[in-house]
């Protein structure tokens, strides 16, 4: 028996959980008189209480228990924190151990200090009633239910020697994300990755109902996780004086069974490595433990009423004070708090030490940041010398230079995505990596599977995909997520809380180190979806993303490889940014030099001079195209134009970095209003071909002064057709835009030219219905230098 296992130690460990428990009760409440050191008035309670009680009492057991493990086992761990709103954990966990006060040294460890913390939880101008980027020790938002697993597994990869401790309420384990976390294991190498603990939180409520897992049986449970390839260990009951002693046994077990499965592993290579069967630890305590058993006749603990604020005090309605003081004074603050109001020394003495402390782990706080090494992508570039005369497929060419990548950074770099890594064309990368999977393998079947690889790809969940991706670069690691366009939107709102989390880590903390930029690749794009048609068509993320604080968000369309290449570089090299490129898998005409493409990234666009005639000068008409298959069909209408109408200038811009275009006043980055009457005149039309919903471009000539501006963008028409004939019913083919274009310019004049693009366009519909294929004038159409 050690230290840790005497009955003095968990009288410590209990008040430290009391303390806790304390002090998130007092932060619901209270906005004064903390330690109840005088009657209890109204100036001293908020007007509004505002949290959630339900899991806090049993998060905090479990919490002072993982400290207690750290401390025996000399553990490198962390918290995730899945329960929704239980933001005053790891606050008044943090507080204890001394950490919030080193985050924020205005909330000092005194009396004094502990009002300032209870009146800023959920008040205005406070801190969240949930984990949030401010919270000591946090990766993972509170309310952000279902991708506990996944953000813990993101970030244990490559990191061997940390245990994720991840607690997972019970109404959060009812969702599907939540539950395509558990194949977390099959991706887990015991070598090299380090560990998720997984501790299921049953206390039987949700907001407003029983909990399904609850619910089940210790059997029916064990069968459930066994099947799943874990090993479940429960904790259950109610009485502190024997289910700590329980939680400590049971948890000793749990940590000498991840290191036994590790310490066996690593003696041999990590190539040889199997899928370990993880203990999960089930915790059966009260939602609501320790707070009051009833109210009004109904009973509040062990279920769902214990949700939120359990009774009702406030300043204007002070009538049940006592209830709330008897239930403060029943964690006996007297044993807990010394004179100046702090917690104990010989309870606070418990605390793991300095890096040890969950809220202190650097792996919280973007990690050990290794840079990224860029490799170079131009010893794969495409030579253009003659735009439009080669034909590549991009995302081919892109898993060169990923593969590079691999090879470059071997221990902080890797590609997630949802079984379509293959798909998504980029082959290339499995020259340098497999697929990480320690599941039973096909040797006769399976391609580029084995226990090590810098691919995770072997799910079929776009949860799980973006969760990984998402706790591999919060704690300071590189890669990006590949998928079809239309299946980002499954993930838009991770997307959009790790955006969150990026301009909160910014505007309302000075200790959070920059992130790594989450990159998404879109392909399959609405243009091109083949077989899939109009299910698989929706290139609504770029609007989604759109509208969030500019700061952080970036949209690049490039239209062909080199312009992928330098976007990629760029994008990898970026941090704090969510970062989204559109681009095609399928063989597309490469425009574009390394010069050109540099600039395209570096500038947002560029005036193409290969397709321009207007020589710097005043142009008749202005087109601009930003993505694949926009470029092509401007350039296709350009020559159409050109050959009918030679004396129209004409002036082109290729648009990569899209959100580039929008006004300063939107945009710290946008063009002045100067620069975009340069190029974009303030008085010719302007045919512009996007890739995404035209309210998008819409927006950005809103404020401006050209408003003759003839949109093709995606128009929600889609069908199970030809890639060509996708453009054509949404307009965004080169037939539509060189007809606008010429009646733009030239009105009456051009009837006869538009009576002929309108031929085509009907002579396309009949042929492709008759043939099933695309006429020959557009598969075998060419570009040719416009002068």
């Amino acid at each position: 028996m050690t230290e840790f296992d005497s009955k003095d130690y968990l009288a410590k460990v209990d008040a430290w959980w009391r303390a806790a428990n304390y002090i998130s009760v007092a932060q619901m409440y209270l906005k004064d008189n903390p330690l109840l050191r005088r009657e209890v008035s109204k100036e001293d309670v908020k007007v509004h209480p505002i949290g959630h009680w339900g899991t806090i009492a049993g998060q905090n057991f479990i919490y002072a228990h993982l400290n207690r493990v750290i401390n025996k086992f000399d553990l490198n761990m962390f918290y995730i924190e899945g329960p929704g709103h239980g933001g005053q954990v790891m606050v008044s966990n943090s507080y204890i151990d001394g950490s919030y006060t080193e985050r924020y040294p205005n909330i000092t460890q005194d009396e004094d200090g502990l009002k300032q913390l209870c009146k800023i939880f959920s008040f205005p101008g406070g801190i969240a009633s949930h984990a949030a980027p401010e919270t000591p020790g946090s990766i993972h938002e509170g309310g952000e239910l279902g991708y506990a697993l996944s953000h813990a597994t993101g970030a244990i990869l490559d990191n061997p020697d940390v245990i994720a401790a991840t607690v997972i309420g019970d109404g959060e384990a009812e969702t599907g994300p939540l539950n395509a976390g558990w194949f977390s294991n099959t991706f887990i190498n015991p070598v090299n990755d380090g560990a998720v603990l997984p501790i299921l939180y049953l206390n039987g409520g949700k907001i407003h109902n029983p909990t399904i897992l609850s619910r089940k049986t210790d059997e029916e449970l064990t069968h459930l996780f066994q099947g799943l390839g874990w090993e479940p260990y429960f904790v259950e009951g109610n009485d502190p004086e024997v289910i700590h002693s329980q939680m400590a046994e049971t948890l000793d077990k749990v940590i000498e069974k991840i290191k036994t499965i590790q310490t066996q592993a690593r003696q041999k290579p990590a190539e040889e490595a199997q899928q370990a069967q993880w203990p999960v630890l089930i915790v059966r305590t009260p939602k609501g433990w320790t707070g009051p058993k009833e109210w009004n006749g109904e009973p509040i603990e062990g279920g769902f009423r214990a949700h939120q604020v359990p009774i009702p005090v406030e300043a204007g309605h002070m009538e049940h004070i006592d209830a709330l003081t008897d239930w403060l004074k029943s964690y006996r603050p007297e044993e807990l708090f010394d004179e100046k109001g702090y917690v104990k020394e010989e309870i606070r003495v418990i605390s793991p030490k300095g890096n040890r402390r969950m809220s202190m782990n650097p792996i919280t706080n973007a990690g050990i940041v290794k840079k990224l090494d860029l490799a170079d992508w131009r010893k794969h570039a495409i030579d253009t010398s003659k735009p439009g005369s080669i034909m590549k497929q991009d995302m081919i060419e892109f898993g060169k230079y990923a593969a590079d990548l691999v090879k470059a950074n071997p221990d902080n770099f890797r590609i997630f995505g949802p079984d379509e890594t293959k798909s998504n064309r980029l082959n290339n990368v499995f020259t340098a990596t497999n697929r990480q999977w320690l599941a039973p393998r096909d040797k006769s079947y399976d391609e580029w599977i084995s226990p090590v690889g810098r691919v995770i790809d072997s799910q079929l969940s776009e949860h799980q995909a973006e969760g990984f991706l998402e706790g591999y670069v919060l704690t300071g690691r590189h890669g990006f997520f590949a998928s079809y366009e239309s299946f980002l939107r499954v993930v838009d709102s991770m997307i959009t809380q790790h955006f969150k989390w990026l301009r909160k880590s910014k505007t309302h903390t000075d200790w959070r180190k920059n992130y790594p930029s989450l990159n998404l690749i879109a392909t399959s794009t609405v243009f091109q979806q083949d077989h899939n048609g109009y299910t698989h068509q929706d290139p609504g993320l770029l609007t989604h993303l759109a509208e969030k604080t500019p700061e952080y968000v970036r949209e690049y369309l490039p239209a062909d490889s080199n312009s992928l290449f330098a976007v990629m570089e760029y994008a990898l090299a970026d941090e704090d940014k969510v970062n989204v490129i559109v681009t095609s898998k399928h063989p597309r005409p490469q425009f574009y030099s390394v010069a050109e493409a540099q600039e395209l990234v570096k500038e947002g666009y560029k005036v193409i001079d290969w397709a321009s005639n207007d020589h710097d000068g005043e142009p008749d008409i202005v087109f601009a195209a930003a993505g694949t298959e926009p470029n092509l069909e401007v350039l296709a209408g350009i020559s159409l134009l050109h050959k009918a109408f030679p004396e129209v200038k004409i002036r082109f811009i290729n648009v990569v970095d899209i959100l580039k275009l929008r006004s300063p006043k939107v945009d710290p980055r946008g063009l002045s209003d100067e620069a975009f009457n340069k190029l974009f005149t303030t008085d010719k039309p302007i045919v512009f071909a996007y890739h995404g919903y035209e309210g998008q471009i819409r927006d950005l000539f809103f404020n401006r002064d050209n408003h003759k501006v003839y949109i093709h963008g995606y128009r929600e028409n889609g069908d199970i057709t030809t890639p060509f004939d996708m453009r054509v019913m949404s307009e965004m083919d080169r037939f539509h835009i060189a007809k606008e274009a010429a009646q733009a310019v030239l009105g009456d004049k051009a009837q006869g030219f538009a009576q002929e693009m309108a031929d085509k366009l009907a002579y396309h519909t009949a042929y492709i219905r008759e043939h099933g294929d695309d006429i020959p004038e557009v598969q075998n159409w060419q570009w040719e230098t416009i002068d």
